[in-house]
Parts: structure tokens; sequence; C-alpha cells
């Protein structure tokens, strides 16, 4: 070519798809489904006990049915066909893997020690202690699967890899869910029996990734155009049952908050450091590893956010509406929406910095 023939500009980026008025106040729902949930349960604590005494094999049929319709809407968008495309990008899915499986869920275990335990035991309630290092585990343990489309999007990520990376670390998730969470509550002394959490992940992963990938192909049967519209209108059914799950628990946990208004912020501190740890990890160990942006984006995203429904659902099956498990797990949907928005702004601002990395490797 002609030295003097200019080289054609590569083609600019699609503009990131734009959240839905659900995604982007979810922290705003979530702030008025605590003050919703908690004077209810001071105004009229009969109802509420009555749900709370709904239960068959410890599973809480209200709060049974609001899980599957907050979780299958989300499995409706993994792809499973997807799990061949994992060889094109190994490298950022081993990093994904490695900082899901073998970092995150033992370093929440190890920050839950360090600042539950101790630094900030003084000012918790002893009676819940071991409670709440539970629901940070559980919440570490159920890497992202829905809200990382979103995350990815406004990275301008690349959507293969995302959705081969989730739909692999769902295929873990039915089989090292359990172990992982009895290894680590285990080694934190707190003791759930094995028919419990495998009733969990029977309830609360397996039958809804079955049920959702049944649905899924039924939907694709229609066509393309009409599997998207469905996804459009199911999507809000899934936040509309998580935040009604909240207002159930905050009714439970409102006295509790009430005396302890402190124990949301002290529980936040082990997840923002966790969130902010994880990804930062995945993204560095990307770019050593020469990946590019795009698949380092999403490899971080996943690392640091959470499946915090189903979270939520095994806390309160294991532990139940007033356990400081429950609570933990929720202030981990608190959080998430403006965290992750401040890791999505710093993998967007620091792209010069990471592809001049990649240039000099």
């Amino acid at each position: 070519m002609d030295r003097s023939t200019p080289l054609p500009l590569p083609a600019a980026p699609p503009a990131p798809a734009p959240m839905n008025l659900f995604e982007r106040y979810l922290t705003v729902w979530v702030v008025l489904c605590i003050v919703a949930g908690v004077l209810l349960g001071q105004w009229l604590p009969g109802p509420f006990q009555a749900i709370g005494r709904m239960e068959v094999a410890r599973v809480n049929l209200p709060v049974g049915a609001l899980i599957w319709v907050m979780i299958i809407p989300m499995l409706l968008k993994v792809d499973f066909g997807a799990l061949h495309q994992v060889r094109a990008h190994w490298r950022g899915i081993g990093v994904t893997l490695f900082v899901n499986w073998a970092v995150k869920p033992f370093s929440m275990a190890l920050l839950g020690w360090l600042f539950i335990r101790h630094v900030f035991a003084p000012w918790l309630p002893a009676a819940q202690i071991d409670s709440y290092i539970a629901g940070l585990i559980l919440l570490a343990a159920a890497p992202c699967t829905a809200m990382v489309f979103v995350w990815s999007r406004l990275t301008n990520g690349h959507p293969l890899f995302t959705l081969s990376q989730v739909a692999l670390n769902d295929t873990i998730m039915v089989f090292a869910f359990a172990p992982i969470v009895a290894l680590l509550l285990g080694l934190s002394s707190i003791t759930v029996p094995w028919d419990t959490l495998l009733t969990s992940v029977l309830l609360y992963i397996v039958i809804p990734v079955v049920l959702a990938q049944a649905l899924r192909r039924l939907l694709l049967a229609r066509g393309p155009a009409a599997f998207e519209a469905a996804l459009a209108r199911i999507g809000p059914w899934s936040i509309a049952a998580l935040l009604a799950t909240l207002v159930l628990l905050f009714a439970f946990q409102g006295q509790a908050i009430l005396q302890q208004p402190m124990v949301i912020a002290l529980l936040a501190v082990p997840i923002l450091i966790q969130v902010f740890f994880n990804s930062a990890l995945a993204y560095w160990l990307n770019r050593r590893l020469g990946e590019s942006h795009s698949v380092a984006c999403p490899s971080a995203l996943i690392g640091a956010s959470n499946f915090f429904e189903l979270a939520v659902a095994a806390a309160i099956s294991l532990f139940g509406f007033e356990s400081g498990a429950a609570l933990a797990t929720v202030v981990g949907v608190l959080i998430e929406v403006p965290v992750m928005l401040l890791v999505v702004r710093v993998v967007n601002r620091s792209r010069g910095w990471y592809e001049r990395g990649l240039a000099n490797a």
C-alpha cells in the first residue's frame, strides 16, 4: 500500500445500551423496601408472622415462589450452548474461574473473620456474628449471572465471551456451590446440615436452571424477536419479586435494625473490599496474560458482582428470615448497583493504561 494512502479508521464501538429503570435505580428501590418492610413489620406484625410460619421442610412457601420468579428470568438469558466458545479466550476464562472459585469465596471468608469476628465485633450483636459471616460467604460463593450482561454492555465487553463465561460459571455453580459453602462454613465453625444445603441447591439452582432452559427452548422456537420480546416482558418480574422478598425480609429484621442501625454499614465494609480486590485482580491478570480490554472488562466485572438472588434465597432457607445471614446478603443487594457502576467507570477510564500495557508486553 502507498504510504501516502491514509489507513482506514477503526469502526467506533457501538454505544452501550442504557440500563432500564429498575436496574439503574435498584439501590433506591432497595432503600424504599427497607423502610417499607421495617414500618410494616412494626405496624402489622401478625400477618408477617403468619407468612413466616408457612413452611414445609424449612422452606418458606411464599418466599420460595418469589425466589423462582426472581431467578428464572435471569437464567433465561444464559445459553449453555455457548460453552464451546470458551476455547477462543481461554486465558480470560481461566482468570474468571480462578477469581470466582479459588479467590472470591475464600477471600470473603477471611474478610468476614477479620472484620465481623474481630474488628467490628464490639458493635455487633454477639449472637449473630456467625450468621453474618455465613451470609457473606453465601454471597461470595454465588458468581453473578444476569447483571453481568448489563455491566459488560456498559464497558463494550465482548458479548460472546460474556455469554460463555456466565454459562460456564452457572454450570460449575450447580456442582461447586454446596461443597464450597459447606467447607467455608465448617472452617468458620458454622454448622449447616448437608441435607438443608443440598435442598437449597436443588430448589434454587438445579430446578430453576432446568425450567429456565426448557422455557428458553420454547421461546426461541418462536424466533429471536419473540424471545427478546418475552425477555422484555418477563424481566421486570424478577426485580419485582426481589423487592417483595426484601419487604418481607425487613419486616422480620426491623426490630434488630432499629436497635443496631450501624449493622448495615459495618457489613458493607468487607463486601466493598472484596468487590474492589477481586475486580482489580481479574483486570490486572487479564492484562498480564495479554487478553483484550473487551475480554478483561466482563472478566473483572463477573468477579466483582454476585448472584445475590441466589444468596438471599439460600440464606433465608438455611438460617431463616430473622437471621444475620439473610441481612448480610441483602446488604450485598443494597450496594451492588452503585459500586458496580463505579467499577465500570474505572475500567472504562483506564482503557488507555490497559492497552499500553498490551503494546509493551
